[in-house]
């Protein structure tokens, strides 16, 4: 993630928002597409205990963000991974 920090979206975020994105990014540094789910979900969360809901579009850029970088089967992976969790998440409503 190279100065993600700057993108122009991120500029007029909620700071309790950033301050997540920031703490799952840590968490996420170095790790491949399947030990990244956990860390969505847990940031998805996390972000639910405190009320802090983000928008599809907010959500699509975290995404692009944490797959920069990543090679074309670790960027799938985290589509797939995505994918089944968005899935679970609706399964709970």
């Amino acid at each position: 993630m190279n100065n993600w920090m700057e993108h122009p979206m991120l500029q007029k975020m909620d700071p309790a928002k950033l301050e997540l994105i920031r703490t799952a990014a840590t968490k996420t540094n170095g790790k491949s597409g399947n030990d990244l789910a956990p860390i969505l979900l847990a940031l998805i969360t996390n972000a639910n205990k405190k009320g802090i809901r983000f928008s599809p579009d907010e959500i699509s850029l975290i995404l692009e963000l944490l797959k920069e970088g990543k090679s074309k089967e670790e960027q799938m992976q985290i589509d797939k991974t995505v994918r089944m969790a968005s899935s679970l998440l609706k399964n709970r409503k």
